[in-house]
């Protein structure tokens, strides 16, 4: 079976309540945040230091998966 999954999920930090990942689009490679908190969470993508969104390049993608 292939996986169809289009997102690679990283967990980056866990808490007691509060849970940090990283998700990689596998199709552009945007890599995002994710912060849940209790009941509430949050997604936004990650950027560099010039405003710009962190790619992760495909043959690092290939690696993760």
């Amino acid at each position: 079976m292939a996986n169809n999954k289009r997102f690679i999920w990283e967990k980056v930090q866990n808490g007691i309540m509060k849970d940090a990942s990283i998700l990689i689009d596998k199709e552009t490679g945007v890599n995002y945040l994710f912060v849940e908190h209790g009941y509430a969470g949050g997604l936004t993508p990650l950027l560099d230091k010039d405003g710009k969104p962190v790619i992760t390049p495909p043959n690092e993608i290939i690696d993760k998966m």
